[in-house]
C-alpha cells in the first residue's frame, strides 16, 4: 500500500478529498500530510447547504493529528471557499476539523480524554502541546457541549456557594440533583448571581421546576421567590446546612465552657473540639472511649451535643405530622436549655420552619451539591488554584457539567 493511500485510510478521508503527498522527517520525528481534491468539485455553502462551484482557496493551514507511532503528524490543506448568493464568500466545512480549530477532531477527542483524567499541565506533557492550546481545547469542548445541551431547567435543583479564592470571593453553583451535574456557575453569592440563571429560562421552564434544595442564605431565597412560581412550596432548606448551624452552636458552647474551666485550672475540654462535631454514628472508634467519659460528666457542651443529635431524628419520620410533633418537643427543650448559642440556632430554624418541613413533600437534600463542591475543590487543588475566575468556571463545566464535550467525527 502506498503511503498516500495509507494516510488516506488513517485520516478517514473520503471523496472528494485525497492525500496528495506525505513527507517524513526522521530527525525531527514528524510526518506532514497534504490533502487535496480534484478540479470541478462542487461544495455546499456552510450556512444554507446550497451546492456551489469553487470560488477560490484560503491560505494553506495545518492541523495537528494523532501521532504516527512516536512521530508527530500534521495535516495540511488549502480550504475551499464558495461564493453564496445569500451569504457571500464562505469557507466550506472540512471533514477532519471544526471551524477555526488547530487540531483534527480525532486529536481533540484524545485530548479531551486526557484532560478529563489530569490537569492542563499534565495534559501538555502527555500530548506535547502548549498550555494555551490545551486550555483552548477545554474551552471549545465546554462551548460545544453547552450548545448541544437541551434548553430548560431540571425538575429538582440544588443551589449552593463555593469559595473561589481567598478574601470572601465566591461562586454560585446551581446543580441538577437527579443527574449530579452542574447546571450553572455564577459570580459571587448575591441575589443577582442567581437571578442571572433564572433570567435565562422561559416562564414555562421556571414553572416546571418542582423543588429546590438550598441553605437559608437570604439572597438566594429572595431570587427563587422572585422567579419561581409557587416558590414557597418548592424551597427545601437543606438538612445538612441546618445541622451545620447546630454544630456551630455546640462549638460556641464548648468554647465558652472551655474558657471557664481553664480559668479554674480544669483542662477537661482541651483538644476535644472535633469530637463534639461528630455525629453519634460517625464517631471514630479510637475516640469512642474518651467521648463516653466526656458524656458522663455534667458538661454544658455535652447537653448541647445531645440536643443537636436529637434534632437529627427530625428527618427520619415518614410523615410531616409526626416530624412536626418532634420539632415542637425539641424546640421547647432547646429554647429552655439555658444555652444561648443553642437557643439562637433553634430560633433561627423556627423562623424558617415551613421550608424545613417541605422536605417531607419533596424528600430532597443538597447532598449532591455538597458532593459536587468536593469535586470542584479537587479541580481547584489539582490546578493549584485559578487566578482567572472564568478559567475556573470553564473547568467546573468541563469536569462537572455532564456535557457532551466531544466533536463529531466523520
Amino acid at each position: 500500500m502506498r503511503d498516500t493511500e495509507l494516510y488516506r485510510q488513517l485520516l478517514g478521508l473520503e471523496s472528494p478529498w485525497t492525500v496528495a503527498r506525505v513527507e517524513l522527517a526522521v530527525k525531527t520525528q514528524r510526518v506532514d500530510v497534504w490533502a487535496g481534491h480534484p478540479e470541478g468539485v462542487r461544495w455546499p455553502c456552510p450556512e444554507c447547504g446550497t451546492t456551489l462551484a469553487l470560488y477560490d482557496h484560503a491560505e494553506e493551514r495545518a492541523w495537528r493529528h494523532l501521532d504516527s507511532c512516536q512521530f508527530r503528524t500534521y495535516l495540511h490543506a488549502r480550504p475551499p471557499r464558495v461564493q453564496c448568493p445569500t451569504h457571500g464568500v464562505k469557507q466550506v466545512g472540512l471533514p477532519w476539523a471544526e471551524a477555526r480549530a488547530r487540531f483534527t477532531t480525532l486529536f481533540e477527542r484524545l485530548a479531551i480524554d486526557v484532560l478529563l483524567e489530569t490537569d492542563i499541565l499534565g495534559a501538555t506533557r502527555i500530548l506535547g502541546i502548549s498550555w494555551d492550546e490545551a486550555w483552548h481545547i477545554q474551552a471549545r469542548a465546554v462551548a460545544r457541549g453547552q450548545r448541544a445541551k437541551p434548553a430548560g431547567a431540571p425538575a429538582r435543583l440544588g443551589i449552593d456557594e463555593k469559595a473561589a479564592a481567598k478574601g470572601h470571593r465566591y461562586l454560585t453553583i446551581v446543580s441538577n440533583l437527579d443527574q449530579g451535574t452542574v447546571e450553572y456557575v455564577g459570580d459571587d453569592r448575591k441575589q443577582a448571581s442567581l437571578d442571572a440563571y433564572f433570567e435565562g429560562l422561559t416562564d414555562a421552564q421556571r414553572a416546571a421546576i418542582e423543588a429546590i434544595a438550598m441553605d437559608m442564605w437570604a439572597p438566594y431565597f429572595e431570587s427563587v421567590q422572585a422567579y419561581v412560581p409557587d416558590a414557597a412550596g418548592k424551597i427545601v432548606f437543606d438538612r445538612y446546612h441546618i445541622m451545620g448551624h447546630m454544630g456551630e452552636a455546640v462549638d460556641k458552647v464548648r468554647r465558652r465552657e472551655h474558657r471557664a474551666l481553664r480559668a479554674g485550672g480544669d483542662e477537661t475540654l482541651t483538644g476535644t473540639k472535633y469530637l463534639w462535631l461528630y455525629g453519634a454514628e460517625r464517631m471514630p472508634e479510637k475516640h469512642q472511649d474518651r467521648f463516653l467519659v466526656l458524656q458522663a460528666l455534667d458538661l454544658k457542651t455535652g447537653r448541647a451535643w445531645v440536643i443537636k443529635e436529637t434534632l437529627r431524628h427530625l428527618w427520619s419520620y415518614q410523615r410531616e405530622g409526626w416530624a412536626r410533633r418532634h420539632w415542637q418537643r425539641w424546640y421547647f427543650w432547646a429554647t429552655h436549655s439555658r444555652l444561648p448559642p443553642v437557643i439562637e440556632a433553634a430560633r433561627l430554624i423556627q423562623r424558617h420552619l415551613p421550608n424545613v418541613l417541605t422536605y417531607f413533600t419533596h424528600r430532597i437534600t443538597n447532598a449532591v451539591s455538597e458532593g459536587l463542591n468536593s469535586k470542584i475543590q479537587t479541580i481547584k487543588k489539582r490546578a493549584y488554584g485559578f487566578r482567572n475566575r472564568e478559567h475556573f468556571k470553564i473547568a467546573i463545566y468541563f469536569h462537572c457539567g455532564g456535557l457532551n464535550l466531544y466533536p463529531v467525527t466523520h
